[in-house]
C-alpha cells in the first residue's frame, strides 16, 4: 500500500520507492510479457461479455432449480474460479464457446471451499443465493485483489434484515433461517453506502423471500440491471434497478432462462485509452454507449476525438497533443474506480498537471511505483495523486499489483519507447479475455514468455 509521507512531501514518488520490489526478484513460476512500445495501432477490437455482470450472474443462477443458460461469457480465470465453486456445491456446468449451462437444480452443497472462495472476492455473492434456496448457507470471507477493506458488513446486515441469523466464526460467514419454513422475508433495508456487492447480494436474497424488500441508497451500475433483468428474465420480480431505490416482490420458485450479458465497459473504456496513448486509430464492439458516459467525457476532456458509428460502435481517432485532467471515482454514474489506473497511464503523458482522487478503495494507487519506474512524474498524499506530464516513458521491468493496475502497466507499455517486461500477469488473466491476442490484431509487438523459458534465458 503506497501511504502518504510527510518527510518525502516534497520529492517526486521515483525517490521514495527505491527499495521497492524489484520486478527482477520474479516468482519462478510466473510467466512474463515483454511489450516493445511506441507501435501505432490500427483495427477494430470485439469487445467481451463483462466479467462483472458473469460473476454475479452465474451466483444468481443458484437461484434457479431448472437449468440456465448465459451467453456471452468471457474466457477468464475469475470465471473458471467461480465454475469451480458452483460445482463444489452441487451444481453441473457444461461449456460451449462464450455459452455456460448451469444446472442448479442439485443445488446440495451450502458451504462453499475456503481454498476456492479467498481467491475471488465475488464468490461471496453466493452467500444470497444459496441462503434463499436452502435457508443455511456458510461461506468463507472472500479474497481478491488486495486494493482495499471491502467489507461485508453491508451484506451482513442486509441479511439480518431479511431475517437470517448470521455470524463470523473462524473467517467463516454462517447464515441461517430458523423456522419450519426456512424462508426470508421482505424488509426495507438502507445501505450506508451503495455498495455493488451488497446491492447484487441481497436482490438475489430477496427474489425467493416472502414479501416485498426495498433497497434504498442501492448501487447503480449497470451489472446490478444486468443482474436485475436477468433474475426477472427466470421469473423474478424486480423494480428500480439502475435507481437507488430498488423494490423486489418475491416469488416461490424461479424458472429456466436463457439470457446473454452485458459487454465488458471497463475493457471497452481500456482498449479506448490504448488507442488515445498510442495516438492511434482503433473501432470498437459491441459496447453499449450509456454505460461509458463518464470515461468518454474524460477522453473527450483531455482532447480525443471519439466517433459513434452506429448504436454499439465507436471509433477513437489519433490526436498528437493531449492536456491534462482532474478525476474523481465515485460509484455509478461517476468515473468507475476500475478506469482510474488506466486513465493514469494516459495522464502520463498529458500536457500539464492532472490530480486524480480515489475514493473508493483506499489502496488502489499500486501501480504507481511501477509507472513511475518507467519514467512517470507522480507524487501521492494520501488518496490523492498529482500526475505531472512527461514527454515520453521508457521501457522498464515492471510488476502488476493487482487486477487494473496490469492494464494500466500494459498501456503505458504499449506507448513507452523500449522493452517492457511485466510480470505477475494472474492478475492480467482474472480480468481481460484474450488481451494479448487482442492487441496483437491490432499491431501491438508482445510475447507472453513463460517461466521455463525465462529461466534458460
Amino acid at each position: 500500500m503506497l501511504t502518504y509521507n510527510p518527510f518525502l512531501e516534497d520529492k517526486p514518488i521515483t525517490l521514495a520507492i527505491r527499495s521497492s520490489n524489484l520486478a527482477t526478484a520474479s516468482n519462478p513460476n510466473q510467466s512474463i510479457l515483454k511489450i516493445w512500445g511506441n507501435q501505432p495501432l490500427q483495427g477494430h477490437v470485439s469487445i467481451s461479455g463483462a466479467k462483472n455482470s458473469a460473476l454475479v450472474l452465474m451466483a444468481g443462477a443458484l437461484l434457479c432449480s431448472e437449468d440456465c443458460r448465459l451467453r456471452n461469457v468471457p474466457s477468464l480465470v475469475d470465471v473458471n474460479r467461480m465454475s469451480e465453486i458452483l460445482t463444489a456445491l452441487g451444481v453441473k456446468i457444461d461449456r460451449q464457446g462464450d455459452v455456460l449451462d448451469i444446472k442448479a437444480g442439485q443445488l446440495s452443497e451450502s458451504q462453499a471451499p475456503y481454498e476456492l472462495v479467498s481467491q475471488l472476492r465475488a464468490s461471496f455473492f453466493a452467500i444470497g443465493p444459496i441462503l434463499a434456496r436452502l435457508g443455511v448457507a456458510r461461506v468463507p470471507l472472500p479474497g481478491g485483489c488486495a486494493i482495499g477493506a471491502r467489507p461485508v458488513d453491508l451484506h451482513v446486515r442486509g441479511l439480518q434484515a431479511l431475517g437470517a441469523e448470521v455470524h463470523i466464526d473462524h473467517g467463516i460467514v454462517h447464515a441461517h433461517v430458523k423456522g419450519y419454513n426456512p424462508r426470508l422475508k421482505g424488509a426495507r433495508i438502507y445501505l450506508d453506502y451503495p455498495s455493488v456487492g451488497a446491492t447484487e447480494t441481497l436482490m438475489m436474497a430477496a427474489t425467493l423471500a416472502e414479501g416485498e424488500t426495498i433497497l434504498e441508497n442501492a448501487a447503480q451500475e449497470p451489472e446490478v440491471i444486468d443482474l436485475a433483468n436477468f433474475c426477472c428474465a427466470m421469473g423474478a420480480k424486480i423494480q428500480g434497478a439502475g435507481t437507488k431505490t430498488i423494490v423486489i416482490s418475491g416469488v416461490p420458485s424461479l424458472h429456466s432462462a436463457d439470457y446473454s450479458i452485458i459487454p465488458d465497459r471497463i475493457e471497452a473504456g481500456t482498449f479506448l485509452i490504448a488507442g488515445a496513448i498510442t495516438r492511434s486509430e482503433i473501432s470498437l464492439s459491441p459496447i453499449i454507449p450509456e454505460h461509458l458516459t463518464p470515461v468518454l467525457a474524460k477522453l473527450k476532456a483531455i482532447g480525443v476525438k471519439i466517433q459513434m458509428e452506429g448504436s454499439n460502435h465507436l471509433r477513437i481517432l489519433p490526436v498528437e497533443n493531449l492536456t491534462a485532467t482532474d478525476i474523481e471515482t465515485l460509484p455509478y454514474p461517476g468515473f468507475p474506480t476500475d478506469m482510474q489506473a488506466p486513465f493514469m497511464a494516459l495522464l502520463t503523458l498529458c500536457e500539464g498537471n492532472s490530480l486524480i482522487s480515489e475514493t473508493v478503495f483506499e489502496n488502489r494507487f499500486g501501480h504507481v511505483p511501477e509507472l513511475s519506474r518507467m519514467g512517470a512524474d507522480i507524487r501521492v498524499k494520501g488518496t490523492t495523486a498529482l500526475v505531472r506530464g512527461v514527454p515520453f516513458l521508457s521501457g522498464a521491468p515492471v510488476t502488476a499489483t493487482d487486477l487494473r493496475a496490469s492494464a494500466a502497466l500494459v498501456l503505458a507499455a504499449l506507448a513507452a519507447e523500449g522493452e517492457t517486461t511485466i510480470q505477475e500477469l494472474k492478475h492480467l488473466d482474472r480480468g481481460y479475455e484474450q488481451l494479448e491476442a487482442k492487441l496483437r490484431q491490432l499491431g501491438a509487438k508482445l510475447q507472453r514468455i513463460d517461466h521455463a523459458l525465462i529461466e534458460k534465458e
